[in-house]
């Protein structure tokens, strides 16, 4: 069974005001006033001074459980949002396995379903370490990336993007966070930039991750109030609200603290936000919980996974 043997997180210390990017992604304050007021977000964080491949280094530096262990790691898997994010040749996690002693690692990237591609690169990851005949092999599962455009730091009217980096330790059989149940649901009729699809997407998106947190909740034999705490895509905060009051689930019990500190960090948000529930000692041994995200690009992708802590 998947399990999450050792979770890091990187999340700069440079924060900027969003009133501050008002002139860099050319926002009105009628649209910075709705980011803040009305959606929750406060400021976003940047790694200016970090490249790709130092952001991922900065998270793996921080797993000491892959230490003296490198040996054992036999699949490297990068989830991305964004298909390209340096020039060619540059391939900033072939670098990182280089740095860390990894380059005997199988290493790729996925990023078939945009910000939900961290969820499906360790569930991917599980994949292999159940079929690889060594019983002590381990992946290393990365999320992080820059948000280097305009583009790829906007939602419009929607969400905020920053930058941070996450780094886990996955095993076969590991004795915490064991996944018990991944649900995915793709929508390619929402491919691209929607169009006069954008309404029909708007609708679909709570009923959509709703659908999903259920069938995975379900998957796992259990009920949604045996979910101690769901760790949400930091998109905003009135999404979260209007799904947990379509799911009547309470929403206290969705950890949104980091929307407003964080902003929305691509793959990296699962992770950040376990972090910061082990160091709320919000979870405790035998809870159940849940990740839920929704990636948008190459059509929409719904996803919900759930583990026992």
């Amino acid at each position: 069974m998947t399990a999450l043997d050792a979770v890091s997180v990187y999340t700069p210390a440079f924060r900027v005001p969003i009133e501050d990017l008002a002139d860099p992604l050319d926002l009105t304050d009628i649209q910075v006033r709705l980011f803040r007021r009305f959606h929750g977000l406060d400021q976003v964080r940047f790694a200016p001074d970090r490249s790709p491949a130092e952001l991922l280094r900065a998270a793996v530096e921080g797993l000491a459980g892959l230490r003296g262990q490198e040996h054992r790691v036999r699949y490297v898997v990068h989830g991305r949002a964004m298909p390209v994010v340096v020039p060619y040749p540059h391939n900033p996690l072939h670098d990182v396995c280089r740095q860390l002693g990894l380059g005997h690692a199988l290493a790729f990237t996925v990023t078939q379903q945009s910000c939900a591609s961290g969820l499906l690169a360790v569930e991917l990851a599980g994949r292999l370490l159940a079929g690889d005949p060594h019983e002590d092999a381990l992946a290393l599962v990365l999320t992080g990336e820059k948000a280097f455009t305009r583009h790829a730091r906007l939602i419009p009217g929607t969400s905020l993007f920053g930058e941070g980096a996450s780094a886990c330790l996955v095993s076969a059989d590991g004795p915490r966070d064991r996944m018990l149940s991944f649900v995915c649901a793709q929508r390619g009729e929402f491919d691209g930039e929607y169009g006069d699809r954008e309404e029909e997407f708007q609708r679909q998106y709570r009923p959509s991750l709703a659908e999903v947190i259920n069938r995975a909740v379900a998957d796992a034999g259990l009920a949604l109030d045996d979910i101690r705490l769901v760790l949400p895509h930091n998109v905003n905060v009135v999404t979260w609200q209007r799904l947990c009051s379509l799911m009547d689930f309470p929403v206290q019990r969705v950890l949104l603290s980091n929307v407003p500190d964080n902003g929305h960090l691509f793959c990296t948000d699962a992770f950040a936000n376990y972090r910061t529930a082990r160091e709320r000692d919000l979870l405790r041994e035998g809870d159940h919980y849940l990740v839920a995200t929704v990636g948008a690009g190459a059509g929409a992708t719904f996803s919900a996974m759930v583990f026992q802590h």
